[in-house]
């Protein structure tokens, strides 16, 4: 019966470590490939399947699919993007199928393992700027995160109500309306 209890919590525990990217195509990745060397010689590594992730800039929706346009940040051991403040550039992903551009949009973490196609040059404000391009095998959406709300007041310690008990009927706190 020990073992069992071992076993089990053992599993519900490294289950919530989980890559997000399909073990399958996880094993199709090289992770030789750093983005990097991706971004100075694409055309070497076309046909390989990376592993990249980031955070969406442009969401763009086609006839025969969706491309997202994504600027590269580490990722942790379970694909998550970490680090969006430094980035090695940019890359295109393109998904075969339709990706709702209202939540693919600008500024949510995504993890994709794509394979390589090669380089497309657009135009990223006043230059040519070359990205790499993806054909999307497998992606994940992160949640949002949001901030959790906290009380101003912690265990009430700055509550004019914890600071004087007799604080409605004090005239030292006349500024303070109940």
């Amino acid at each position: 019966m020990r073992g069992i209890l071992i076993v089990a919590t053992t599993v519900l525990c490294f289950s919530g470590c989980a890559h997000v990217i399909s073990k399958e195509v996880r094993q199709e990745v090289n992770t030789e490939i750093a983005f990097s060397e991706l971004r100075e010689t694409t055309q070497a590594y076309q046909g390989e399947v990376v592993l990249l992730g980031g955070v969406i800039v442009k969401t763009v929706n086609k006839k025969d699919g969706t491309l997202l346009e994504v600027y590269q940040t580490e990722i942790d051991r379970r694909g998550k993007p970490i680090q969006l403040d430094v980035s090695g550039g940019r890359f295109l992903a393109y998904y075969k199928g339709f990706l709702d551009s209202e939540l693919y949009r600008k500024g949510r973490r995504v993890t994709i393992a794509g394979i390589v196609q090669g380089e497309q040059t657009l135009r990223l404000g006043e230059l040519d700027y070359r990205y790499p391009y993806l054909v999307v095998r497998d992606i994940h959406l992160w949640r949002q995160e949001q901030l959790r709300k906290y009380d101003y007041y912690p265990w009430g310690l700055w509550d004019p109500w914890c600071w004087h008990p007799w604080y409605p009927w004090d005239p030292a706190y006349p500024w303070y309306d109940p």
